[in-house]
């Protein structure tokens, strides 16, 4: 009997683990921006009030359950999603060019939804851009 319960414990623990990584969420593929967004900057200044009033405000609403309050990739949805959820923190993010994060956070792809039609003004677009880029 209790050599039975230790290969069922082991069972269950391998089990566990081989549904765990079948799971895992992994990372996106490379993005393919558009020349037109490659070379577009942004028409809000970063030190603008917007950004910490609109850009914050729209980030919440529309952000921040997949990327977190801090925009680390750990918001309460980044857990249901097939890819991870990228750290705005992360060098390699913040070095994108302006029209490279407008591409990817507003015209989005995969299970990143477009924005175009959520947020229409493209002043708060870029005040957005503008507030991830302080989650640094």
């Amino acid at each position: 009997m209790k050599r039975s319960l230790t290969l069922t414990t082991i069972l269950c623990t391998v089990l566990f683990f081989a549904a765990n990584i079948a799971l895992a969420q992994k990372a996106g593929g490379p993005w393919e921006i558009p020349a037109k967004y490659k070379s577009m900057k942004s028409s809000v200044k970063a030190t603008d009030a917007s950004v910490m009033t609109t850009g914050k405000e729209l980030y919440n609403k529309h952000c921040k359950s997949c990327h977190g309050a801090k925009g680390l990739g750990d918001g309460p949805k980044s857990a249901t999603l097939k890819t991870t959820v990228p750290s705005f923190k992360d060098k390699a993010f913040q070095a994108r060019a302006d029209g490279e994060v407008y591409f990817q956070s507003i015209i989005g792809r995969d299970e990143m939804p477009n924005f175009e039609k959520k947020i229409l003004d493209e002043g708060d677009r870029w005040a957005v851009i503008n507030f991830v880029r302080t989650l640094k």
